[in-house]
């Protein structure tokens, strides 16, 4: 029998991305990160729902916080119901914790969610991201890469 094929971890589970991210910000480093959720949360999470697309992650009182994600209410919970946008803990180690508050302040970086997922445990979590905001003439360099590229794969594909 073959051995089983790993899938990538992000992508097991994906439940929403942010993929404009990539195409506003200059990603400088990932770090995979622990989500503090309520019960309904994660049941709402499950249906796959959920949006970050307008959030981000900021320090406040030596912990980072989830601003702006919008996970919708779930259905079955009645009056034991989550608010959609509220403000979410996010778990990391205090050493990467201090690195991303240091990156923050000194740099004026900014962190930005990129993937929530739930891991192969089933476990929430959330891949964020240590970014430098572009300016639109490099958001227009990262077009003609993009267009330069998608050409040079279809000249290839023609001419074999």
């Amino acid at each position: 029998m073959a051995p089983k094929k790993k899938k990538d971890k992000a992508i097991s589970g994906l439940v929403a991305e942010n993929r404009r991210a990539r195409y506003d910000y200059e990603i400088l480093d990932t770090i995979e990160a622990g989500i503090m959720l309520q019960g309904t949360e994660v049941k709402s999470l499950r249906n796959g729902k959920a949006q970050i697309t307008e959030s981000y992650a900021t320090p406040e009182n030596g912990e980072i916080w989830l601003i702006n994600a919008h996970i919708p209410e779930y259905l079955q919970a009645n009056r034991y119901n989550h608010h959609e946008r509220r403000k979410r803990k996010l778990l990391l180690s205090k050493k990467e914790m201090n690195r991303l508050m240091g990156a923050v302040e000194r740099n004026g970086n900014t962190i930005v969610p990129l993937k929530l997922y739930f891991n192969d445990r089933g476990m929430a979590k959330l891949l964020i991201a240590l970014a430098k905001g572009k300016q639109s003439h490099d958001k227009r360099q990262t077009e003609r890469d993009r267009d330069w590229a998608r050409q040079k794969s279809r000249v290839m594909k023609d001419h074999g």
